[in-house]
């Protein structure tokens, strides 16, 4: 088994990228591919010099992506073919179980569905078109945008809070009436059930 000291930097088609966790938030694809529409024929090479996709290379050389998958799925739905990766490391020595347990045990992968249920490595696309929606994703990602949480380093923060709010909310209200769910979130955010969460901001102050 190799580890890359220094990233690699190679090209990759995106219909060929693995994915390492089952859901995205497709409000926040659809967020990307408007910021993609805007600078399109202006900024688009810097910008993907600066958003390079880290993967592992893992068994028959496959690519998984371990961070970036929103943006990998809104550059294919936008029509780019190939993507600039970073190589993290390299497991395509391992068999796919002991590949698999590396990527769990190094927070790589997040094999959840829509419904916050942890599902076993095969249940993960093998392929980014493949990834399901979670509309939880997504209100979390807005959420921190709206200042009810902070950016964190923690693999998978927004996901946490994901789980949080689809544990306190109805799905149905989120799908229905997002702006309504996202005022809902801050209160929740902002409350001492949250303290625990990545980038948890305190209460709210007393009036």
């Amino acid at each position: 088994m190799t580890h890359v000291r220094d990233p690699l930097l190679t090209t990759v088609a995106i219909e060929e990228l693995r994915p390492t966790q089952i859901t995205v938030g497709m409000r926040e694809v659809a967020a990307k591919r408007k910021h993609w529409r805007e600078i399109h024929g202006k900024d688009t090479g810097k910008f993907l010099g600066k958003h390079m996709i880290p993967v592992i290379l893992g068994p028959k050389h496959h690519h998984y992506v371990i961070d970036h998958h929103h943006l990998a799925r809104a550059l294919h739905d936008e029509g780019v073919k190939d993507v600039a990766v970073t190589v993290v490391a390299n497991l395509s020595k391992l068999d796919a179980d002991v590949f698999w347990t590396v990527l769990d045990d190094r927070n790589w992968m997040h094999p959840f569905d829509d419904e916050g249920r942890r599902r076993h490595y095969q249940d993960i696309p093998k392929s980014i078109t493949k990834l399901i929606d979670d509309p939880f994703r997504s209100l979390a990602g807005e959420l921190r945008r709206a200042g009810g949480f902070a950016k964190d380093t923690t693999p998978f923060s927004e996901f946490l809070w994901a789980d949080f709010l689809r544990r306190r909310m109805k799905r149905k209200l989120v799908e229905s009436d997002f702006d309504r769910a996202v005022e809902k979130a801050l209160e929740l955010a902002k409350s001492t059930d949250a303290d625990y969460l990545p980038g948890w901001c305190g209460p709210a102050p007393e009036e």
